[in-house]
């Protein structure tokens, strides 16, 4: 039987808590139905006996005390809420008791926002994580070591395991089932809550927002220039010309200000556009493709593809109300 510590840390997600241990002892109850004995032995962990979260809304009772776990065999660390920066230092005193159980053999798993506390640990360090897109700017500012695969639902690397935005941490779930207990068992499981099983990316739902939190003016005005014009065809030596900086340099300190290069971020800016009239109007894919400045079918296809994971049209028949009608 896997030893389970589902961590509480302070400002975690109440259903980030709830949902892993849910999902872990219904697996048990399969189990016995089955007559087999129970995988899991699920505790809930941490710093005390009582955890207050939302502001003290709910109340979380924990099974242990960190101090009191001498050695687990899996970690789960749920998603944090609010500033990320200032849930990490409420919860610092995880931090070695993380790093200790890891190099004792546990395997560690973040959820959502959980990734942050993982990425603090230093465990991280030069390995891919995934977590929430909406907060990947500020991953990537805080822990610029980590290799942060935003649009990966699941990343696993070595014994650390992350999950993207929100739900899709019920994959993750999944994929520690089927890793300890089996493919059938992950399947009944995803059945029993209704989780679409094997599902690799979150690109369908992020919102690209150009990171502006920097100091850069130049590339700054560079960027507003790109989303005013969303029509033109953009050149990099354009750009560069229009203000005054040269090409090489121009690409750096792009690249270094908004985490894309110039290129990357003229194609996710208009796709962005793109998916917007996708959404919201009844243009065929031509004339969408046409007000975000794209001429090439192929190519316009082969970008949105690439950025969202779906086609022009199956993204239409998704989002857009008529066409799902």
């Amino acid at each position: 039987m896997k030893h389970v510590s589902i961590l509480v840390p302070y400002d975690s997600v109440l259903a980030a808590i709830f949902d892993p241990r849910y999902i872990l002892t219904a697996v048990n109850q399969f189990l016995i139905d089955a007559g087999k004995d129970p995988a899991f032995d699920v505790k809930l962990v941490g710093m005390a006996p009582q955890i207050q979260l939302s502001g003290g809304a709910f109340s979380v009772n924990t099974d242990s005390l960190c101090a009191d776990v001498g050695k687990t065999d899996l970690v789960i660390i749920p998603a944090l809420s609010g500033d990320m920066k200032t849930s990490i230092e409420r919860n610092k005193d995880l931090v070695p008791w993380i790093v200790d159980q890891y190099n004792k053999g546990a395997e560690v798993t973040s959820l959502c926002l959980g990734a942050f506390l993982l990425a603090e640990t230093g465990l991280l360090d030069g390995k891919e994580c995934s977590t929430h897109w909406l907060f990947a700017n500020d991953f990537r500012e805080m822990f610029p070591n980590v290799i942060l695969t935003d649009g990966s639902i699941i990343t696993e690397t070595g014994h650390l395991y992350s999950s993207g935005g929100a739900s899709s941490y019920w994959n993750l779930l999944l994929h520690i089932v089927e890793k300890y207990v089996g493919r059938e068992m992950a399947i009944r499981a995803s059945k029993f809550f209704a989780i679409e099983i094997d599902r690799k990316s979150q690109s369908p739902f992020i919102m690209f927002n150009g990171q502006k939190k920097h100091e850069d003016e130049p590339i700054k005005k560079a960027q507003e220039f790109i989303e005013q014009n969303l029509t033109e065809r953009i050149s990099i030596e354009d750009l560069a010309t229009r203000f005054a900086i040269g090409r090489r340099h121009f690409i750096r300190r792009f690249k270094k200000a908004t985490n894309n290069t110039p290129a990357e971020y003229i194609q996710r800016v208009k796709i962005e556009a793109a998916k917007k009239h996708l959404e919201n109007t009844r243009k065929n894919i031509n004339e969408v493709m046409y007000d975000v400045g794209y001429t090439d079918v192929k190519a316009f296809r082969t970008v949105f593809k690439k950025i969202t994971g779906l086609s022009p049209i199956d993204y239409k028949h998704r989002y857009n109300r008529d066409s799902a009608a």
